[in-house]
């Protein structure tokens, strides 16, 4: 009868284990993910800075800048 609290408690720890092992994996998913969407946010970021600026210099052409 020792043998089986033993057997069981090696049961759960393995189960832990196990567990732990696919939330590592899973977070690092996420990560990767995470970087993804931080660079392609990056790129529409310097995209909206282009064509604000090229706003900026229509506006001064034809005049219609405002005035600060």
């Amino acid at each position: 009868m020792a043998t089986e609290p033993d057997n069981l408690v090696l049961s759960l720890l393995r189960k832990i284990d196990q567990r732990t092992e696919r939330m590592a994996e899973d977070l690092q998913d996420l990560k990767v993910r995470v970087t993804s969407v931080e660079e392609g946010l990056a790129g529409v970021n310097r995209r909206l800075d282009r064509i604000e600026g090229r706003v900026d210099r229509i506006e001064r052409r034809l005049e219609i800048a405002d005035v600060h």
